[in-house]
C-alpha cells in the first residue's frame, strides 16, 4: 500500500522493481544476476536527527517485527546477494523492512 503524499517516491520504487525484472531477463543469458534491495525505514545517523522518541515508537509499532533496521542489516543482505550462495537469485526485489507497511 502506498504512502500518502509520496506518489513520486512510491512510483520510483515500483519502477525499480520493473527494471530489475526486465534487466534480469535481458542479462540472464550472459549469467549476470540482477536484484534490488528495497529497504524500509532504516535507522541512520541523519534520520535520527529528525525523529523524536515518539516517532521512533511509532515506527516500531508499524512493523511486524520489533526493533529498527540498521545499515548493517541492509549491508548483510547485499553481501548475501553478491555471494555464490545467491547464484540463482535474480529478477527480484528483496524487501528488508521488518514487515513495515
Amino acid at each position: 500500500l502506498g504512502l500518502p503524499d509520496l506518489v513520486l517516491y512510491e512510483t520510483a520504487k515500483a519502477g525499480i522493481e520493473g527494471m530489475t525484472r526486465a534487466l534480469a531477463r535481458e542479462l540472464g543469458p550472459d549469467n549476470i544476476r540482477v536484484t534490488s534491495i528495497i529497504p524500509g525505514n532504516v535507522k541512520t545517523p541523519r534520520q535520527m536527527k529528525w525523529y523524536t522518541p515518539e516517532g521512533e515508537r511509532q515506527i516500531v509499532e508499524s512493523q511486524c517485527l520489533p526493533g529498527r533496521i540498521e545499515p548493517k542489516h541492509v549491508a548483510s543482505l547485499a553481501l548475501f546477494l553478491a555471494s555464490d550462495d545467491a547464484s540463482l537469485c535474480t529478477g527480484h526485489g528483496y524487501w528488508i523492512d521488518a514487515g513495515w507497511r
